[in-house]
């Protein structure tokens, strides 16, 4: 893609995603996650009523005196973007999972800055790829656009466990992280425990109808894009369907059990359906 087009996409993109930032989701975002952070302010002396938990026992110590601290709701976030660049991203029929997982973000980063927070993104397949630390203002989000559109990942398949460590280990302060995947992976459980626990998690699920169940089309060549291997499957085979279907809803079910014990929240969403109406649900459940 040559400049000029490149411009031309990112514009096109800005003002679709920004259009729904302003008058569909920046109030909704607000609502979901300003001052959900609280940060450490001061100590003063103990009253009467003041919460126990609240001791700070090395300044009791050494004072002599009880004293508790004081904390503010933190008015400026960092969400951080956690988006999957895999070969498998750049499938669809309907739509390109990787185009959906561009506006989403696009949505999130113009609502995100619409409110005054930092926005930074890593890009991962089965290696981290690029790391762009959180900042404010139109000018880097549309440098992140840019690369969302325009990004070649030099890996092909999908490591959830290496990004949600590398996250971890990147990112001390806590943030509100969404992480934009098909999670066609496994074994990340605990690394997305140890995130949850710092960081306020969503996972956000993309998948394409085909990736769900197969057509009954008889005999079809099937090309694994993270793999480079290719079969021939019989879809008229009811036992073939049934076992494609089977694979795709245990990981699902990976997914949704994993952040469900890690205490995170998910959405899933179809390339074929509307995400706007998944992105306002999705905010309007965190609100209540």
């Amino acid at each position: 893609m040559n400049t000029t087009e490149l411009l031309k996409k990112v514009r096109k993109i800005e003002i679709k995603t920004k259009g729904l930032s302003n008058h569909i989701f920046s109030g909704e975002y607000h609502s979901t996650f300003k001052g959900r952070g609280m940060s450490f302010s001061e100590v003063r002396a103990y009253q009467y009523g003041d919460d126990v938990r609240n001791i700070d026992w090395n300044v009791t110590a050494r004072t002599g005196d009880p004293f508790i601290k004081i904390f503010e709701e933190e008015r400026e976030l960092t969400v951080i973007l956690l988006i999957d660049v895999s070969q498998s991203s750049f499938f669809g029929l309907a739509n390109l999972k990787n185009e959906i997982i561009t506006e989403i973000s696009a949505v999130l980063s113009f609502s995100a800055i619409n409110n005054n927070d930092k926005v930074g993104v890593i890009f991962f397949s089965d290696k981290i790829e690029k790391f762009i630390p959180p900042k404010k203002g139109k000018q880097h989000i549309l440098r992140i656009i840019r690369e969302l559109i325009n990004f070649e990942p030099s890996g092909q398949g999908t490591n959830i466990k290496l990004a949600l460590e590398y996250f971890t280990n990147i990112v001390k302060k806590r943030t509100i992280c969404f992480m934009l995947s098909d999670f066609m992976d496994s074994g990340y459980d605990t690394a997305l425990r140890i995130a949850a626990r710092r960081h306020d998690l969503v996972g956000i699920h993309l998948y394409d109808e085909f990736e769900k169940s197969l057509p009954n089309v008889g005999m079809m060549r099937v090309h694994d894009a993270e793999t480079n291997d290719s079969i021939i499957i019989d879809t008229a085979s009811k036992k073939v369907r049934n076992q494609y279907e089977e694979n795709f809803q245990n990981q699902y079910d990976y997914f949704t059990n994993a952040f469900k014990k890690a205490g995170a929240d998910t959405m899933s969403i179809c390339t074929n359906e509307s995400y706007v109406n998944a992105l306002m649900k999705f905010f309007k459940k965190r609100h209540k």
